[in-house]
């Protein structure tokens, strides 16, 4: 049984971020990656390729930017597991992607994790949840859950199903707009079998919503499992309201619940691709005209603290001395800056 899947398109390492990208990726593009055009920071200006391909500025860190920016360590009780709120856990499966995001979060993490979860691991895994009644849900993250094989996720599943029986899956996974040929039968009669399960996709542009996604999220709902997105707000490639709303109404009509649109976070050498968030309201304002209450996401900002996603804009106190000061569910403040 082999534990990974033969992904294409992995070119060279890159910094603390390896570099790779499926030709279908790249063939989503307007020019060719190898010729294309770049800002004066290097970043490319096509929308599909300034997502993948590395720059220059990844490489300068900013004020206040974190290799852990959610503080994922502070809440993590054993290697690769992060038990934040209460009710769900997290679990980084594997650091490996198909398509390795330069806007990532996790970009100084992943190398560390390459390969899958080992049995060992899943065992400790399996009696935190038997020992925490509480859990509800699991969230199967990393990386990409996908670039390990359907067996492999499948005896995962079935491990943690013995720890808490009827226990909910969120699969996190881009592979279906990145790569959508790992989508195949065989995974998604896989995944049925484990219902409750949710499928949880990135997709950050409309360009990405290409005919063969449509066909493979066609089979994913078709099997009973529902699709909820998650976009990053991000500048110079999606930071304006017709592209979101174009994203977010192409993805309704596939049948994907637009769930989050987040502010970026301060993960450092992303300060490039990161909107002020006083832009991001304006946009999120214009899209809320635009929009219904179904094709519009949640935008939401994750407390660079470590304290959790903080809504917008109902979480916003205001503006001081640079910083937006935001309030917490539970009443507490936090701050985010309002960058250039």
């Amino acid at each position: 049984m082999s534990d990974d899947v033969a992904l294409p398109g992995a070119l060279e390492k890159k910094g603390p971020l390896p570099f790779a990208a499926p030709p279908y990726w790249l063939d989503l593009a307007s020019e060719d990656y190898k010729n294309c055009c770049r800002d004066e920071k290097g970043v490319p200006l096509d929308p599909i390729l300034a997502q993948a391909l590395p720059s220059p500025a990844e490489l300068i860190d900013a004020p206040l930017e974190s290799e852990d920016p959610l503080r994922e360590e502070e809440h993590s009780p054993l290697p690769r597991l992060v038990h934040q709120y209460a009710s769900r856990l997290l679990i980084r499966v594997t650091g490996t992607c198909p398509l390795y995001c330069r806007h990532c979060f996790r970009r100084n993490l992943l190398p560390s994790e390459q390969g899958f979860i080992s049995d060992e691991e899943i065992f400790l895994v399996q009696q935190y949840v038997q020992n925490h009644p509480e859990l509800r849900e699991v969230l199967i993250s990393g990386g990409d859950p996908l670039s390990a094989s359907t067996e492999r996720l499948e005896a995962l599943f079935a491990k943690l199903r013995e720890a808490r029986s009827g226990i909910f899956f969120r699969l996190c996974t881009r592979a279906p707009v990145s790569l959508p040929e790992r989508v195949d039968g065989k995974l998604v009669s896989m995944l049925k079998k484990y219902k409750p399960l949710r499928m949880v996709i990135q997709a950050n542009h409309p360009k990405e919503l290409s005919s063969l996604f449509l066909e493979k999220i066609d089979m994913i709902l078709a099997a009973g499992i529902p699709v909820r997105s998650q976009t990053v707000l991000l500048r110079g490639i999606n930071d304006d309201a017709g592209v979101l709303e174009a994203l977010f109404v192409g993805l309704s009509r596939a049948g994907v619940d637009p769930y989050y649109l987040f502010q970026g976070d301060l993960a450092a050498g992303t300060a490039h691709f990161r909107v002020p968030l006083s832009r991001g309201l304006t946009i999120y304002g214009e899209l809320r005209k635009r929009l219904s209450g179904l094709e519009i996401p949640r935008y939401a900002v994750d407390a660079p603290d470590g304290a959790g996603k903080i809504y917008l804009p109902e979480g916003l106190i205001g503006l001081e001395s640079g910083f937006w000061r935001l309030k917490a569910p539970d009443g507490s403040i936090h701050f985010y800056p309002e960058e250039a």
